[in-house]
């Protein structure tokens, strides 16, 4: 097995997917990151740190390792030994993508390490074979609002400028797993249904680009599939009715959930709003303010590297 020279640091945002009505196709990035800071070592070593990271797994089967394999694989080629250092702001199975986000780290990191064979459309295919959708991986990869879609065989996005808004977030203490999130949702939908989710998916496109914030309580109104899991996530019901009259521009479950966000018009209005409501209803939950991330992964050199086969900056990717 070679051996990684250089050391280096890869970043990458987290993200809240579907802002509502657009189920599996748009996202945005924000500003909780995922950290992961490679050394060289004589054999492969990864490390977890904080509570973010507790139960996940530190051998080959580590997600992140996985997804460097498999790239390394397309090369021809087997993985190097390093020592990777693992870090993450980013809580598990919340609904902010933290598995995007390792998906999104380990094809940066391993596209640096392979010395750039692919750009950042070759990646966000190759992260479409992992995660299935576009919104998290898109928003993770591309910074920003995303916009894509998926046919099974090959993934388009546009990504833009996020609205400058402050994000509240209500987060719970307990999980939801995206399995489970998927299972309550009916196999199909009437023909008035797919057309009030698509005319609002449309709209909320539409009103993020053109900067029509007044717009985003219509639009974010999802009938696709939150109200299909308001049972899974206490609150969230209420929530969605209640919290663009209490300082909510709009508001929609993050990605499966159970986080929920809101685009904040008077941030420290909702915030007491989150906080009585959840107290209410006897759930645990964190608010936090975050803010949009315009910029996607990117890599950080943390020393002088040594410019061998398994060196060489992210093309595609922000430096």
């Amino acid at each position: 097995m070679k051996r990684c020279d250089m050391r280096f640091e890869v970043i990458v945002p987290c993200s809240t997917a579907n802002l509502g009505p657009g189920f599996d196709s748009v996202g945005m990035a924000l500003d909780r990151f995922l950290r992961l800071s490679f050394s060289p070592a004589d054999q492969l070593h990864v490390e977890t740190v904080g509570e973010n990271l507790e139960g996940v797994s530190s051998g080959e089967d580590n997600l992140v390792i996985r997804v460097m394999k498999k790239a390394f694989a397309l090369q021809g080629l087997s993985l190097p030994a390093f020592s990777l250092r693992m870090k993450s702001e980013i809580p598990l199975t919340k609904g902010l993508g933290s598995s995007a986000a390792a998906i999104v780290g380990g094809l940066v990191a391993a596209n640096h390490l392979l010395g750039s064979p692919w750009d950042r459309d070759d990646l966000l295919q190759m992260a479409m074979e992992w995660e299935g959708h576009p919104d998290n991986v898109g928003a993770s990869l591309y910074g920003g609002v995303v916009v894509g879609t998926w046919d099974g065989e090959r993934a388009y996005l546009i990504s833009g400028e996020p609205p400058d808004l402050p994000v509240v977030a209500a987060i719970p203490n307990q999980p939801l797993s995206t399995r489970r999130a998927r299972e309550v949702l009916p196999d199909s939908y009437s023909r008035a249904e797919a057309v009030l989710s698509s005319s609002r998916s449309n709209l909320l496109v539409a009103a993020l680009f053109t900067r029509r914030f007044d717009l985003l309580k219509a639009a974010m109104r999802d009938a696709f599939h939150q109200p299909y899991r308001e049972a899974l996530v206490p609150g969230l019901k209420e929530v969605l009715s209640d919290a663009c009259d209490q300082g909510a521009l709009g508001v929609a479950l993050s990605g499966a959930g159970p986080t929920i966000i809101a685009f904040a018009s008077e941030k420290e209005r909702i915030q007491a709003y989150f906080r009585e409501k959840f107290r209410e209803l006897g759930v645990s939950v964190e608010i936090v303010e975050l803010k949009a991330c315009r910029k996607g992964a990117y890599i950080r050199l943390t020393s002088e590297s040594n410019h061998s086969k398994f060196v060489g900056n992210a093309k595609g990717v922000g430096v």
